[in-house]
């Protein structure tokens, strides 16, 4: 991992921070999450509803557009992270949402840009009845994966029993020298009523709690697309994700887009309004409360012998926009009106920076 001296990492990336700072090294890690959109190869999985995603299906979906759209989220998910890190690291991993299968992971990895990285991804074939799933893309050179598996996401309701949704992705690993662990989601969709994303809320809590039970000191991100924002009663009630660092205490979850979604940036538009389903939420032990204030870091304050957050964004290029016409402003999906536009996602991107000395 590059490592940065304290000047360095003044001059590049802080700028009005006092550069009179005892010299320190640091090395800076980045994670991800991206929703891909429906990123579907063009064969048909039996016991999926995937029929509009073959070739003579109501998209079209060719081969053309299949290695179109490998290539456009090749290219956002490599340049995530690069913002503060070099173009060669970018993140170390990412969580992303709406992928078919292991088929459409491993032509993903294999694009250039993350070919490079030696690129490699966690999956399991779940139960959604169109066949979307979660995976996680990792740089095995930050990134040592231990243990992998699924927890179902399990409906209450006797109507529901022959439903069947996404679980939670969840990746123990190494980073940085230290043991975290990654809960990927997707929550059930907006259609569905809030009723569902709720019991989801809880159901990751409970993921969360039984990770500390095996280890106390593991640190924890809780990933991915929420079908809600921070504020609603999924996040901040049944997960208990807070928004202030000083409302945060032992074993809880800190949401920082709280205050993003607040000061009206988003992850996606509806009616022309900004949402965040979006959010990398993190564990209480990778904050420094004395560095912290108004949920920015003080980089001179900051205790980071240990794996600490540093600072968050939503991932922006123009690219990921559309341009002109009615709906400029908007994402650049890969459909819009019945039409294939070779765009990218409905969703934006989101980064979570973290610190630690060396």
């Amino acid at each position: 991992m590059k490592k940065l001296t304290i000047l360095t990492l003044l001059t590049l990336l802080l700028g009005a921070v006092s550069v009179q700072a005892q010299q320190k090294n640091y090395s800076v890690y980045a994670v991800g999450f991206y929703n891909l959109e429906n990123l579907f190869d063009t064969c048909h999985d039996e016991g999926h509803n995937d029929y509009e995603y073959l070739p003579q299906g109501a998209n079209k979906w060719t081969g053309m557009k299949y290695t179109n759209k490998l290539r456009n989220m090749a290219r956002v998910l490599s340049e995530m992270g690069t913002d503060v890190l070099p173009k060669s690291v970018g993140c170390a991993f990412i969580g992303v949402s709406e992928v078919e299968n292991a088929k459409c992971l491993t032509d993903l990895c294999a694009q250039e840009p993350l070919k490079a990285r030696g690129m490699q991804f966690c999956h399991i074939e779940g139960p959604d009845q169109r066949g979307v799933d979660c995976g996680l893309l990792y740089n095995p050179k930050l990134f040592q994966v231990r243990n992998v598996k699924l927890v179902p996401y399990v409906y209450e309701l006797p109507e529901d029993s022959m439903r069947a949704t996404r679980g939670f992705l969840t990746v123990s690993g190494t980073l940085a020298d230290e043991h975290v662990a990654v809960i990927v989601c997707h929550l059930p969709s907006r259609f569905s009523g809030s009723y569902y994303r709720e019991l989801g809320g809880r159901q990751i809590r409970a993921v969360k709690d039984s990770l500390l039970r095996d280890d106390p000191e593991v640190k924890i991100f809780v990933m991915g697309d929420m079908n809600d924002d921070p504020q609603d009663r999924s996040m901040a009630v049944e997960l208990g994700a807070k928004r202030e660092v000083d409302d945060v205490d032992d074993g809880d979850l800190w949401n920082p887009w709280w205050n993003v979604l607040a000061s009206g940036t988003g992850t996606l538009q509806y009616g022309g309004a900004w949402n965040l389903f979006d959010q990398i939420i993190l564990s209480w032990n990778m904050l420094d409360d004395d560095a912290m204030k108004g949920g920015k870091v003080n980089l001179k304050e900051l205790d980071c012998e240990k794996l600490m957050y540093w600072k968050h964004q939503v991932f922006r290029r123009d690219y990921l926009f559309q341009q002109e016409g009615r709906y400029k402003g908007n994402t650049l999906r890969t459909h819009a009106g019945g039409q294939w536009l070779n765009g990218y996602s409905d969703h934006l991107p989101t980064v979570v920076y973290l610190i630690k000395e060396k």
